[in-house]
Order: structure tokens, then C-alpha cells, then sequence
């Protein structure tokens, strides 16, 4: 039997795709942009091909990769999977604006279509699926948008991309009264109504994780507050993807406060006592699951898939092991008192962080 939250998921218009899709953030390796460790750990390219590949062989469609991943060494390797089997099978989402090489800004004109074009080549297609703009920061006033508006317009009737989409925070603060939506009310709801019209955003796609306190179905996160991104897609009917479930792994109980992340990683950002807080707190899910963080991270993304049934789940792939156990277990359904279970532990541990986060002391 599967479960109604393992049904497929709309990605774009007259497009329904498996719910669990594939993150391609790993198999990019270490990598750096403007100082910031954005990358992974070295991962042999035969793996990686031979990951994306086991996963294709197992039902999923969606493939999310970004310019910056290895600064296209990433894409490189999508694109060798892609050469391997029928385009018309996978949906590609590619994610730029972080990364604006030698040019005055992310979403300049030049440089919209030029990291569209190398990303084309790098993954040896012709048409992205989405095209997925990693922040809504278009300059001083923006200065930006109005070319960038028209860019990706023209991209999409030249057929290069279909849809449109933008990386969002989860929350999207209510703004204060009177505000203007242009780029000095960053980060506002009335903001991303504004570019959500200005830029014909059909997929919205967001940090997600279940120590996420946020629900789906709340209308407001907090009183006066602000909106879910759920609530703000669905509002607007737009389509969601969820990325970094497994919290970059830490979720999968694998990293103690011992672990040592190289440069070029992006887990290098957590320290030694938030890897102890995290890994005290999964013993309560190693008592029910058993020890091996495979097993925490089926229980990771089950709960994200059930608690956001709306949203494809991008789950970061590097070996074919892996890719076998994350869609394998899938067929394994979680019954409701394991899925209260989980959610309690994460709510613990969420709280453990947040206390940490604010103090420096743990409870």
C-alpha cells in the first residue's frame, strides 16, 4: 500500500511529478563563492552519475541543480546522466543569482542569459524546465528588475525555460502599514505578492526541514507576523519545492561532535556543540528506528513529504546506496504514532537549538 502523501506532485501546469526529487547540491564537491563555503564533500564523478542514474531507474523526475554547485561541475555531471536517458523523463530546475561572476549584478540582462546559456551547454539541453532565481534582491531600487522582468520573458518565448520560479524564506513577514513592495521592504508578504506578479512565478521553493515549526495550513505563523510560504503558494497557486530536508544531513543522526566538515563545505557552518545537541536529540528516534542514519533519514522525509503533501522534496544524492535506500523505503509506510513520535523529537530538538541560538546554554 502507499500512502495518499506519496501521490504525485504538480511542479508546473499539466505536470505532476514524484514526490521525492533529486538535489544535486553533493555531487558538485567543495566549492566556495565571495568567501562562503557553499559545496559539499568530494564525490567521485562515476558515483555521482551512476547516483543520478539509480534514481532515474527508480521513478524520479525532478533533477534540481544551481550554477554555483561546483560552479558547474554539478550541471556537468546532470548532464552526463541526461545524455543516458529520454529528456522527456526528467524535469530539470536550475537555480541562479548567487553567483554574478565579473558583472555588476546576479540579474543583469547579460548576465541572466549568460548563465542560462553556460547552464544549457553544461547540461547539454536545450530548454530548462524552471529557472529558478535564487533571491529577490534586484539592486539599489531595483534597479534590476525591469531588465531582468523582460530577460526571462524572452527566455521563455524563445522556449529556453518554461516556468519561472524563486528560492523564498519559509516565512514571509506581514509588512508594516503603508509599505512600499520594492526592494526596501525585503523579505515583506506585499514584497513577493509584488514580484510574484511582476515576474509571472509559477514555482516557489524554500529551506524546509521538520524541525521547522511552521505548518502548511496556518494561515498566519504568528499574529500579525506574517505568512507560511505554503499558504502564500497556494494563495497565489503557484507550485513548491522543498530543499535541505535532511538539515545537510544532521537529521540522519551520522555526524557527532566530532565530525569534520573540509573547506568548500557548507556544514562546516555548524559547530561541534550544535552537532552534540543534534545528536543527543535523535536518540529518541534511534530508540523507535534503530541506529543506522539511513533509517533516521527515511523518517526525515516521510515527515517532510506528509507535512507538506503539496510540495516536491529535493533529497540531496551521492551514491547509488544512498539513492536506493531514500526511494526504496519509500514503499514503507509510516503509521501515524511513529510519524507523532517523530514529530515530538523534532520539536525537542528544534527548541534545544532555538534555546542554544539565544543563550548559549542548553537546557
Amino acid at each position: 500500500m502507499t500512502a495518499s502523501y506519496l501521490s504525485p506532485r504538480r511542479l508546473m501546469a499539466g505536470r505532476d511529478e514524484h514526490p521525492l526529487g533529486v538535489g544535486c547540491r553533493p555531487i558538485g564537491g567543495p566549492t566556495t563563492n565571495e568567501g562562503r563555503p557553499i559545496g559539499w564533500a568530494h564525490v567521485a564523478d562515476s558515483s555521482a552519475v551512476d547516483a543520478l542514474l539509480r534514481a532515474h531507474a527508480l521513478g524520479a523526475t525532478v533533477y534540481d541543480t544551481s550554477d554555483v554547485y561546483g560552479l558547474g561541475h554539478s550541471q556537468r555531471l546532470l548532464g552526463r546522466m541526461l545524455a543516458q536517458v529520454p529528456r522527456s523523463s526528467v524535469r530539470i530546475t536550475c537555480t541562479i543569482g548567487t553567483y554574478k561572476g565579473t558583472g555588476q549584478h546576479a540579474y543583469s540582462s547579460l548576465n541572466l542569459f549568460r548563465q542560462v546559456e553556460q547552464t544549457q551547454e553544461n547540461l547539454g539541453v536545450k530548454q530548462l524546465d524552471v529557472l529558478v532565481l535564487a533571491h529577490a534582491d534586484f539592486g539599489p531600487r531595483d534597479r534590476y528588475l525591469e531588465e531582468a522582468r523582460d530577460t526571462l520573458q524572452a527566455l521563455r518565448d524563445s522556449g529556453d525555460v518554461t516556468a519561472i520560479g524563486m528560492r523564498m524564506p519559509g516565512t514571509l513577514p506581514a509588512s508594516p502599514a503603508a509599505s512600499d513592495p520594492s526592494a526596501e521592504c525585503q523579505g515583506s508578504q506585499p514584497r513577493y505578492d509584488f514580484l510574484l506578479e511582476q515576474l509571472n512565478l509559477q514555482v516557489l521553493s524554500t529551506a524546509a526541514h521538520p524541525l521547522d515549526p511552521q505548518t502548511v495550513d496556518a494561515a498566519t505563523v504568528g499574529a500579525g507576523r506574517g505568512e507560511s510560504i505554503f499558504r502564500f503558494a497556494r494563495r497565489h497557486g503557484a507550485a513548491t519545492m522543498i530543499h535541505e530536508p535532511l538539515l545537510h544531513g544532521l537529521l540522519t543522526g551520522k555526524y557527532g561532535p566530532d565530525a569534520a566538515f573540509s573547506s568548500g563545505d557548507v556544514r562546516t557552518r555548524y559547530t561541534p556543540t550544535i552537532l552534540q545537541i543534534v545528536d543527543r536529540g535523535l536518540e529518541a528516534l534511534r530508540s523507535r528506528f534503530g541506529q543506522d542514519p539511513q533509517a533516521l533519514a527515511r523518517m526525515a522525509l516521510h515527515y517532510s513529504l506528509r507535512r507538506c503533501p503539496d510540495s516536491i522534496v529535493l533529497a540531496g544524492v551521492s551514491s547509488p546506496e544512498q539513492v536506493n535506500r531514500n526511494f526504496e523505503d519509500l514503499s514503507a509506510v509510516v503509521s501515524d504514532d511513529d510519524y507523532a513520535l517523530a514529530e515530538r523529537a523534532y520539536s525537542t530538538l528544534h527548541a534545544e537549538l532555538a534555546w542554544h541560538a539565544s543563550s548559549g546554554k542548553v537546557p
